[in-house]
């Protein structure tokens, strides 16, 4: 057996949301294991900053690290997020909701969303998501944390949460170099290379240094500059799929309730989030830059601010795809610079927070088996193509006839997995649940329905039980998820309670 050669050092190439996240994962992690985490990331350069609401999946982050989600949202100007609210995607004037949690209760072995198609077709139809908890808090403006053992499906939900990503930052940053992480604040001007191995040997600093290490992480962002200009990883261009390659971002004052949710509004040439933070609301247009100028996108933005402007406008450009590797010799690519889906459903931060998940599962020697390396890659791969397909399917279900960009991917080939499940939910409503997926079957569901896909027909092993018998059952969920959402309390009460900001 070959004698191991461990990591001694690893060096984070920038800082930012991604840097910080594996610095701070790492000096958990990695604690009295003897390895020296260093974070190059000079002051003097910017953020992108897009990536201020999340996935549920983050509060797992939060624990792995030391800390809960209510620091984090008193560091950050945080609030809580229990899914999508979706206006304009069907047309004019059409809303709904993508909850954080389930829909119904299932029966006899069949999914409780064939026992609403069901009722549809009888002509008894009835929101879905007056059988999802999650949807009632979130339309109510109200919040509790969910109950450790609902008494059933009816009381499942899940929620994440809405953040300054500058301000994340610089929270996970403190908590990194407080367990012994180093953070140089200099510019890289270049990467040299080891001759023999072709590995990464070291950064070189624009004051002269040379900082080595054994493994090397690249958090540069778009700029890619130790996986891309340096390792030659492609990029994988998914702009056919996804066209919006451009995103212009202002807060501005809050209007109105504090909402416990992300606002997606579907605009002529993109769409619009609204991320609700405590002192401000996050705004953003992102857009087709071959159906709208950046001026016009910026203004459009600046005219359906709720409330005064709290800063200029922010254009950021971008292609939606992903580097063919991540992980190339000694160097795993996280955040923009190992690729970008743009931000409709959050999962930037999430594709950062699995790609250290899943480098601590790998976690290499210095002889870099290219086992790991491959094994991780194709997962990466795998996990990046399964979100690009959710978000290509919101725009491929649009009902927005008439206008060029909702029209084109309207018409769009799509690719043979998503393909297959809108078949198979057309057909008998039936999910189809591929490995590596970052969205379960109710997210399928509340798109589908909330986009008008259904299927020709119900499962029948829903007809065990008749219309009537259903009425009654319907009506019992009805009044369970009602008195679930009285025990709850408006969501501004709450943070005010347990996470008022103290930035």
């Amino acid at each position: 057996m070959a004698e191991a050669l461990p990591i001694r050092s690893i060096v984070i190439a920038g800082g930012g949301t991604a840097g910080w996240m594996a610095a701070a994962a790492f000096a958990r992690r990695f604690e009295r294991h003897g390895i020296a985490i260093t974070v190059v990331e000079s002051s003097a350069i910017g953020t992108v900053g897009v990536g201020e609401a999340t996935v549920p999946g983050i509060r797992d982050f939060f624990r792995d690290i030391g800390t809960s989600a209510t620091e984090v949202m008193q560091a950050t100007n945080g609030t809580v997020k229990l899914g999508i609210e979706f206006e304009n995607w069907r047309q004019d004037g059409h809303r709904f909701f993508h909850p954080f949690g389930l829909y119904g209760a299932p029966s006899r072995g069949v999914q409780f969303h064939q026992y609403w198609l069901k009722m549809r077709a009888a002509g008894r139809e009835t929101p879905l998501g007056d059988y999802c908890l999650a949807t009632q808090l979130a339309e109510a403006n109200l919040f509790m944390p969910p109950p450790e053992a609902p008494q059933s499906d009816l009381g499942v939900f899940d929620w994440a949460v809405h953040f300054e990503a500058a301000a994340f930052a610089r929270f996970l940053a403190t908590r990194a170099k407080a367990q012994g992480v180093t953070h140089i604040d200099a510019k890289i001007e270049g990467v040299e290379l080891d001759g023999e191995s072709g590995n990464i040997a070291a950064l070189k600093l624009d004051d002269g240094r040379r900082i080595e290490g054994d493994l090397f992480i690249d958090c540069t962002g778009f700029r890619a500059l130790l996986i891309g200009q340096t390792l030659g990883a492609q990029y994988l261009d998914w702009s056919d799929y996804l066209p919006c390659d451009r995103a212009v971002a202002m807060p501005c004052a809050r209007s109105g309730p504090l909402t416990p949710y992300t606002r997606s509004t579907a605009l002529r040439a993109g769409w619009q989030w609204r991320i609700p933070l405590q002192s401000r609301v996050g705004n953003g247009y992102v857009y087709s830059s071959r159906h709208i100028s950046d001026d016009e996108a910026a203004a459009t933005l600046r005219s359906r601010l709720e409330g005064e402007a709290l800063g200029e406008p922010n254009l950021i450009r971008f292609t939606t795809g992903k580097r063919e590797k991540v992980w190339v010799r000694n160097c795993i690519a996280l955040g923009l610079a190992s690729g970008f889906i743009e931000p409709l459903e959050s999962t930037s931060i999430t594709l950062i927070q699995t790609g250290i998940e899943r480098l601590i599962d790998f976690f290499p020697d210095r002889s870099f088996d290219p086992a790991l390396s491959g094994e991780y890659n194709r997962i990466a791969t795998h996990e990046y193509e399964r979100i690009r397909d959710f978000l290509i399917y919101h725009y491929w279900g649009n009902g927005r006839h008439g206008e060029p960009l909702w029209d084109a991917v309207r018409a769009q080939q799509l690719p043979e997995d998503l393909q297959r499940k809108i078949e198979l939910w057309t057909s008998r409503g039936r999910f189809v649940r591929y490995l590596w997926e970052s969205f379960a079957d109710p997210s399928w569901l509340s798109l589908y329905v909330g986009l008008g896909l259904f299927p020709a027909q119900h499962d029948p092993l829903a007809d065990f039980f008749s219309v009537e018998d259903l009425d009654g059952a319907f009506a019992k969920m009805r009044e369970a998820v009602a008195r679930a959402k009285a025990l709850a309390i408006p969501h501004e009460q709450f943070i005010t309670a347990n996470c008022r900001s103290h930035t």
